[in-house]
């Protein structure tokens, strides 16, 4: 029996699913995360320019190269390691080090990216985060700590994983431009667990600020939607209290549908990602299992009251958008078919005129057929008459009354003649 053939994808995309192990990290290091938001994702190079600007950094430090055409990457890069990867509109940076530093979210730690390479990136800086990772202390220890580095009114506190750590952030940017998370780890817990909180958290992050750029889409849609809506609504208004100019209001209905659909084109795609982007945040939430940690928010509620709204905002303009479109092409379909109504009553009158036409054509068709034949008959008579005058001294009959004998089958031959000739040219 010959051996069962594989599908030519299939290891390639066995292999997919291992490709991005979660890092190992130990309490008493730091993270340094970055992600840069293509300028144009379906630009063809976007991707090549992305490995390009990989490898720039790698090339500093002599590390090893990445597969052409990979879209991820882990490899020591001088005394840290180095996690890249490549999504659809974006690519992550994340620098794992060693050691707490001397300062705890020390803005040089991001200078391990250099300047020069950072100006040269063919993206844009999306988000970037300092975490730090320490064992668990005592609970005052820790809510000191938690105090001084975070905004208290933001601050979003939590026991994750079955209390394997306590995750602290607050969503803010700092004065040098990155967000900060903390994890105190409890004693016991694995590098492996550790490596997935640190993830999550920068997964959590990145996914959130990428859907924020739905609500910035949405607030700039809603200034042009307002006086579309105004325009729509009196168009359908007009509708109601006159038709005289069902053809003008049928032109803008169009006018403004097709400016609607080409927003409802422009925006599918952000408001698709913001979709996607927001249920990747709550099930990286929810795998955290989070518990409150002394009376603070845990993360979920801090999405709830700040993050779920703005969410609601892009689905309330989304579905705006689309009832609006909907509403302009029900009243342009009923516009048009006012238009065709009117059209057939005008075509109608216009057959009816038409027909009048014909019939008074008609009629004068018949009035110069008859005189054409009494035309035709008085030079006919005539003519038959001057060639039978001879016979009239032969029978002894006058010319009054030869030429009354032969008038009327002249006439009648004549109207024969004419009426075989309109039948003709008819056929």
């Amino acid at each position: 029996m010959p051996p069962v053939q594989d599908h030519p994808l299939r290891f390639q995309l066995s292999n997919e699913l291992h490709a991005r192990p979660f890092p190992t990290l130990t309490a008493g290091s730091r993270a340094i995360f970055l992600a840069l938001k293509h300028q144009d994702a379906t630009h063809p190079e976007a991707a090549k320019a992305d490995l390009d600007h990989l490898i720039k950094l790698l090339d500093r430090h002599g590390a090893p190269h990445p597969q052409p055409g990979a879209t991820h990457y882990f490899g020591q890069l001088g005394k840290h390691r180095l996690k890249w990867e490549r999504h659809t509109e974006f690519v992550t940076f994340t620098l794992l080090v060693d050691g707490l530093g001397e300062r705890a979210f020390d803005s040089s730690d991001f200078e391990f990216f250099p300047e020069d390479w950072l100006s040269e990136a063919p993206g844009l800086r999306i988000t970037s985060c300092l975490l730090r990772i320490e064992p668990q202390h005592d609970t005052g220890v820790m809510r000191e700590k938690m105090s001084e580095w975070f905004v208290r009114e933001s601050l979003a506190a939590s026991s994750v994983l079955d209390s394997s750590a306590i995750v602290a952030g607050d969503f803010h940017i700092d004065p040098a431009g990155h967000s900060r998370f903390a994890i105190f780890i409890a004693e016991g817990v694995g590098q492996g667990r550790t490596g997935r909180i640190v993830q999550r958290l920068f997964e959590i992050e990145t996914y959130k600020a990428m859907s924020m750029l739905g609500l910035a889409k949405s607030r700039e849609l809603s200034g042009r939607m307002g006086p579309l809506d105004l325009e729509l609504t009196q168009l359908m208004e007009q509708m109601q209290t006159t038709g005289d100019d069902a053809a003008g209001q049928l032109d803008e209905l169009l006018r403004i549908s097709t400016e609607l659909e080409g927003l409802q084109a422009k925006t599918a795609f952000r408001f698709g990602a913001t979709g996607a982007y927001e249920a990747i945040v709550n099930q990286r939430i929810h795998i955290l299992r989070e518990l409150p940690w002394e009376g603070r928010q845990t993360l979920a509620e801090f999405m709830m009251r700040r993050f779920d709204p703005a969410m609601r905002t892009v689905k309330s303009t989304q579905t705006r958008l689309a009832t609006m479109s909907e509403r302009a092409m029900r009243a342009s379909d009923l516009l048009r078919t006012r238009v065709d109504v009117d059209r057939s009553a005008q075509n109608q009158k216009l057959m009816e005129s038409m027909n009048k036409r014909a019939d008074l054509q008609l009629r004068l068709q018949q009035t110069v057929e008859g005189l054409s034949v009494v035309a035709i008959s008085y030079y006919a008579v005539s003519l038959v008459s001057y060639l039978l005058y001879p016979l009239t001294g032969l029978t002894g009959t006058s010319k009054g009354l030869l030429t009354a004998a032969v008038t009327l089958p002249v006439v009648l031959l004549v109207w024969w003649m004419v009426r075989r000739i309109r039948d003709h040219s008819q056929e």
